[in-house]
């Protein structure tokens, strides 16, 4: 090569209007390239100059930082179940006042300072956003209560409610009208335990039709998923880990991949530069990028695309049919369960409806019950009087009515086919809107992530260059 000896390296660059090599030596003179040779000559020149130690070194470094940022950042979307930390005084009451992002930290807006996985921190708005987008379509409350078989809770309730009614019959009217029944002859007392046992399959099947005629102002669906997920937030915790565990484990092992990859142009970098605070600014965009791409992958796209020959689709969306086994699974075992909805009817935000409604359909039975002597019972004991006797008896007769809905073996057996309705119907859902259904409460807490992702790679950055100078000066 002209004017080029051992002692003056060269090194090649691209002159800009034609496109071409060119060599600068060590004094700055160019070189004119020749031939393919001398080209090849001088990026060997480049190549031998690296430190193939250190540059492998960067890559292998943010390949474990990648992983324990997947790792880790999905051990902050799902634990700790419940809040963890210490309370700060003042904290509650300046809370409203910080900014949105940080008032959207686990704990902050009641006053503490720790941590609660995101998941179950948004278990309730999780529960809210799955029936407005999803379970509203899949089915309605009339559909709900039409699958629990209305005709077989029926007749369990009649099963376990027929051989208790002397005992309860005696205790409620001992109770509310101790006197009317100690001077009821006993003779008359069996007669109305009788009556009301022959009755009972009759008053019990119209209160099940009373009840599914009214289901949908009585029942609310969406407000009993929300109230279930708020009070047992692990619940949406196993939905995810269930039907996600393979993909979480990918997540967790392409985070290392991703990690491995975006640190071959970093070591590039570094070894060109070979400024010390370079490492941790480029750690920063690795750790967030890592936590981007681990989000990405689970998430997006949801509905399949075409780049060429390949085809790309969220993980979560491609098992999309054994995740609403899943989903089904845990919201009928969890969640809308008959015992659940036997406990909302009386308990819940129309319970005192439920609770009225039902007593007017139990006060003819309490006419029934007294037979032929209703007439004679009536003027005994005065209209109003008997009148207020019988909406008592009838009211204390609700709760007992409805407890064998309570009954937890009974509820497990008629929760088939709530599961295999939600299941159908969350498989007929659009891609998109299962994913959503999956992502959406906890998409506005990502930056959580992507920000912890970019801790960690600073992290790493500033660790790495601690142990080269350390080993240098070895």
């Amino acid at each position: 090569m002209v004017g080029a000896t051992a002692a003056d390296p060269v090194v090649p660059t691209r002159d800009g209007p034609t496109g071409s090599f060119q060599f600068y030596d060590a004094s700055g003179r160019i070189e004119p390239v020749t031939s393919v040779v001398d080209v090849l000559s001088g990026w060997s020149d480049l190549v031998e100059g690296t430190d193939w130690v250190a540059f492998w070194s960067i890559p292998v470094f943010t390949a474990v930082i990648g992983w324990l940022i997947n790792w880790s950042g999905l051990w902050m979307l799902f634990s700790p179940i419940h809040f963890h930390g210490v309370v700060v005084p003042g904290l509650a009451r300046i809370a409203g006042s910080l900014p949105r992002k940080v008032q959207e930290i686990p704990g902050v807006l009641r006053g503490g300072l720790g941590w609660q996985g995101i998941v179950p921190a948004r278990a309730a708005k999780m529960g809210s956003i799955a029936v407005d987008r999803a379970l509203s379509r899949m089915a309605s409350a009339s559909d709900l209560y039409e699958q629990l078989e209305p005709d077989r809770i029926a007749a369990h309730i009649v099963d376990v409610f027929r051989p208790e009614i002397p005992f309860l019959v005696d205790e409620i009217m001992w109770r509310e009208h101790p006197r009317f029944w100690r001077d009821l002859p006993r003779p008359l007392r069996t007669t109305v335990v009788e009556r009301v046992q022959d009755r009972l399959p009759d008053v019990v099947g119209e209160v099940m039709v009373e009840i599914g005629e009214h289901i949908d102002q009585l029942f609310d669906p969406k407000l009993m998923v929300i109230e279930n997920f708020e009070k047992d937030p692990s619940i949406i915790v196993r939905i995810f880990k269930d039907f996600g565990a393979r993909e979480l484990r990918m997540m967790v092992v392409f985070g290392a991949i991703f990690g491995f990859l975006l640190g071959i142009p970093v070591a590039a970098v570094d070894q060109a530069f070979h400024i010390w605070w370079l490492l941790p600014i480029l750690g920063v965009l690795v750790g967030w990028t890592t936590n981007l791409l681990g989000m990405l992958l689970i998430f997006a796209p949801a509905d399949p695309r075409r780049i060429g020959p390949f085809k790309i689709q969220a993980l979560f969306a491609r098992r999309q049919w054994e995740a609403s086994d899943v989903y089904g699974k845990h919201i009928a075992a969890n969640v809308i369960t008959l015992e659940h909805i036997g406990d909302h009817l009386l308990n819940g935000a129309s319970g005192d409806r439920t609770r009225q409604m039902l007593a007017s359909a139990l006060e003819p039975a309490v006419n029934a019950a007294v037979g032929p002597a209703y007439g004679a019972v009536r003027v005994a004991v005065g209209t109003r009087r008997f009148d207020a006797i019988r909406s008592s008896v009838a009211e204390s007769a609700v709760d007992y009515t409805l407890m064998p809905m309570r009954d937890a073996a009974f509820s497990v057996k008629q929760s088939a086919n709530i599961r295999r309705l939600i299941a159908e119907r969350c498989r007929a859902l659009p891609p998109s809107t299962f994913v959503e259904m999956m992502r959406a409460a906890i998409k506005e807490d990502e930056w959580l992530l992507y920000a912890h992702g970019a801790i960690m790679g600073l992290a790493g950055g500033f660790l790495h260059v601690a142990v080269f100078d350390w080993w240098n000066v070895l």
